[in-house]
């Protein structure tokens, strides 16, 4: 009941802490059309967005996000992207350690100009919980780079890390899709499920060097008016579960 708690309280924090940034993006509209690619340490399929534990003792990944059409404000964002890695502490889940992470580093696409990069990065920030501390959050400039041979999709961030992947095969033809997992926010509200060939990382203090892992692959098409809807949901279902654990 304990845990259950801590991961509420953790919850609702980031959550708040969305619910300002969200007001803050209201400023400025955006929307973004794109593909995600996502891959992690856990055996397929990613128990995060089931507020499950990770496959091993953290969830070390993180994802790419690229841009085929956006906006924000008047900047144009098509054919950058945004990327981001970072890892869960030892023995917790994603949900209930957010705000305690190790380390979330948010990769910008080097070639966008200056007003580009800003745009990017306020993305960045309304679309991933804050979920390390500021003083283990960066934020770098990094050329990043997707190359796609046959069924394999490689992503590359600069010279610190790379992922490849593959599509499963689903047992009634097509690749295996997850749809409106409990923890999934807009960009993650459908994805298809498959299986990393190789990823590697020396960012960070970190050395990771791992393959047959968790490999997620989605299109997408949302904006800041989506993203307040959402955050404004959450904060409503965990103020209900907040209640209701009060009353127990």
């Amino acid at each position: 009941m304990r845990k259950a708690s801590l991961a509420l309280t953790a919850l609702l924090l980031v959550l708040a802490a969305l619910a300002v940034r969200a007001g803050d993006e209201k400023k400025t509209p955006w929307k973004v059309t794109g593909q995600l690619e996502e891959a992690c340490s856990c055996d397929p399929a990613c128990p995060c967005w089931f507020d499950s534990k990770p496959t091993h003792m953290q969830c070390s990944g993180g994802q790419v996000v690229f841009i085929q059409k956006g906006s924000y404000g008047n900047v144009v964002l098509d054919g950058l992207a945004i990327g981001m890695m970072g890892q869960s502490p030892k023995g917790d889940t994603m949900m209930e350690s957010m705000g305690r992470w190790d380390f979330l580093t948010i990769y910008i696409d080097e070639k966008a100009n200056p007003e580009q990069r800003k745009a990017l990065e306020a993305i960045a920030r309304a679309t991933t919980p804050p979920a390390a501390p500021p003083e283990r959050t960066s934020v770098k400039y990094v050329p990043i780079t997707r190359k796609i041979e046959g069924n394999e999709h490689v992503i590359t961030l600069g010279h610190v890390g790379s992922f490849s992947g593959h599509l499963m095969a689903g047992g009634a033809g097509g690749a295996p899709k997850i749809v409106s997992a409990p923890g999934a926010d807009p960009i993650h509200k459908e994805y298809q499920q498959g299986q990393t060939t190789k990823q590697t990382y020396t960012d960070a203090g970190q050395k990771w060097d791992w393959g047959k892992s968790n490999y997620m692959y989605g299109t997408f098409q949302t904006d800041s008016v989506e993203y307040d809807k959402f955050t404004a949901a959450m904060m409503q279902m965990m103020n209900a579960g907040k209640k209701a654990d009060a009353k127990k």
